[in-house]
């Protein structure tokens, strides 16, 4: 069910109890800043997602309230991902779905990056 961004930050959310152990990840990549993983129900060859460690639910609330070191540690941390995967020269896709329009499923923000085959249209017409 797609959620509210402009909620408060819930700590029960998945991605919550993932950065504190509590739920098993495929766990890619980690650094102060971000944390990379294999989606459990992967809709491309490659799906990993890769969520910021600090509490934000959405992209706004990332952009409005993290600091530059934060901001720059986690789009860093997106291109490494994407380049250790492979994925730089064949080409990939970023998703980060924000809001119920955007049918954002959890509370905290993340970024999906797709790739390992042809994509197709970003949306069906």
């Amino acid at each position: 069910m797609p959620i509210d961004a402009t909620l408060p930050y819930d700590d029960t959310n998945i991605f919550a109890r993932i950065l504190r152990g509590e739920i098993p990840s495929t766990r890619v990549y980690e650094d102060a800043f971000a944390l990379a993983f294999h989606d459990i129900a992967p809709q491309a060859p490659t799906h990993l997602l890769v969520i910021p460690k600090g509490r934000y639910v959405s992209w706004d609330d990332f952009a409005a309230k993290a600091d530059d070191a934060e901001i720059a540690g986690f789009v860093r941390a997106v291109g490494h991902v994407a380049r250790e995967a492979g994925l730089v020269e064949p080409g990939y896709r970023l998703l980060a779905n924000i809001g119920g329009h955007g049918h954002q499923e959890v509370p905290h923000l993340h970024v999906h990056i797709f790739g390992g085959r042809q994509l197709g249209a970003m949306l069906p017409r």
